[in-house]
């Protein structure tokens, strides 16, 4: 209890980073509606924000090393909230985009210093406390984001004003906790092709991974608003696929750990394109069946990046576990850049249901590569612990790497 009690202020600015950063994108979607921008630049809007969170990810740990924990917080929000407070000012798509890549940078630089703090602070015994709280924390903090949807008012500076308030608040927290400022860790060294040759499946099912989430999360009010959905709907819309992932994680990690993970990447992919064709029919069956699908596409999509990184790390050597993680989350990260703008043009051309079916396109793909590799080589005769893998920064990895090691077990 005194070691949650002492990363209190850690957990709070994560909860208010996660209110503020998490409730842009879908604002911004609908604020893009209202302002008649074209559903190509509301998807340029999100590949914007996951470009800005790639180029946070690699700078983050260089800057903490040169100005501190703090000080690099304290830069990275203010950074998210001039972002924000600067929409209302400049109507224009391509003004937001580049105000989006501030917000992305503004999450991937806060998540790399917290995740910092709490890799210098915690110890064996309590490493997955720790972990189970910082995750339960920022999947309910993501969650309620979403929902915040229902009561900020699309293109308004109030509801700009209101983000950029959460965004500054996380601030407090942090800069006003008495616990003395850890030593600044290593950037970890981006070695892409480490996944890759660990487990080519692997690196492939991250991509997809990126396809499902970030299409749904950053375009998902598009097709909210396309299949008749009021904008508190949406939200629920939204929260329903984060609480699906959440609720799906202990059954799919008990499978990760008990079967081949490659079948169990294959079931969920094939999973992923029956949702994604449930969800494309779901309209009919009015808003019950809209969020009963949206609960079953978030279960089938969201924990496949972590099946992926635990069969990755099936390969690893305890020495690569930090940049194997690095390394998958740039294919994330890739991945992440190109679905919403992707999404968008679909949509934008074919209709709403286009996202789904390129989701579903790019999970039938999954499902053919991961076949294939099954025949290419056999499964490690060593395996490591499922553990849910937060996409947050490249320091993730040395949060999770002791606990893979530690819950590490022959098959």
């Amino acid at each position: 209890m005194r070691m949650l009690i002492s990363f209190a202020a850690l957990f709070l600015s994560v909860a208010l980073l996660q209110l503020s950063t998490g409730g842009v994108g879908p604002l911004d979607a609908l604020s893009g509606l209202a302002l008649s921008f074209s559903t190509s630049e509301i998807g340029l809007l999100g590949s914007a924000h996951f470009f800005g969170f790639f180029i946070g990810c690699w700078w983050a740990p260089r800057l903490m090393g040169s100005v501190g924990h703090s000080r690099a917080f304290a830069a990275f929000t203010a950074t998210g909230a001039i972002g924000l407070l600067a929409h209302m000012l400049v109507l224009d798509p391509y003004a937001w985009a580049l105000m989006r890549v501030m917000s992305g940078l503004c999450v991937a630089g806060c998540y790399t210093v917290i995740e910092a703090w709490l890799q210098a602070k915690v110890t064996n015994q309590s490493r997955g406390r720790t972990m189970g709280v910082y995750r339960v924390v920022d999947m309910s903090a993501s969650l309620f984001a979403q929902l915040l949807i229902g009561v900020l008012s699309p293109a308004s500076y109030v509801s700009y004003n209101i983000l950029a308030i959460l965004c500054c608040a996380a601030l407090i927290p942090l800069t006003l906790t008495t616990a003395k400022q850890p030593e600044t860790p290593n950037a970890p060294r981006l070695r892409p092709m480490l996944a890759v040759q660990m487990s080519p499946l692997a690196a492939a099912a991250v991509v997809v991974a990126a396809l499902s989430s970030a299409s749904f999360r950053m375009i998902g009010p598009v097709y909210g608003q396309e299949v008749g959905l009021s904008p508190a709907q949406i939200g629920w819309f939204l929260a329903t696929f984060v609480l699906g992932g959440a609720l799906a994680q202990y059954p799919v990690g008990w499978l990760a750990d008990r079967f081949d993970r490659r079948w169990v990447l294959i079931w969920l992919s094939v999973a992923a394109i029956l949702s994604s064709m449930m969800t494309m029919g779901a309209p009919g069956f009015g808003q019950g069946g809209v969020m009963m699908a949206a609960l079953v596409f978030g279960a089938t999509t969201f924990p496949i990046y972590s099946v992926a990184a635990a069969h990755a790390h099936d390969f690893a050597d305890d020495s690569e576990r930090v940049e194997l993680s690095a390394a998958l989350m740039f294919f994330f990260a890739l991945g992440a850049i190109a679905a919403p703008y992707a999404a968008s043009a679909l949509i934008s051309r074919f209709g709403p249901h286009a996202m789904f079916t390129m989701i579903a396109v790019g999970h039938l793909a999954l499902v053919i590569f991961g076949l294939t590799r099954m025949l290419a080589r056999p499964a490690p005769g060593n395996r490591t612990r499922y553990v849910y893998a937060p996409r947050t920064s490249f320091l993730i990895g040395r949060l999770t790497r002791r606990q893979r090691e530690r819950d590490g077990k022959g098959t």
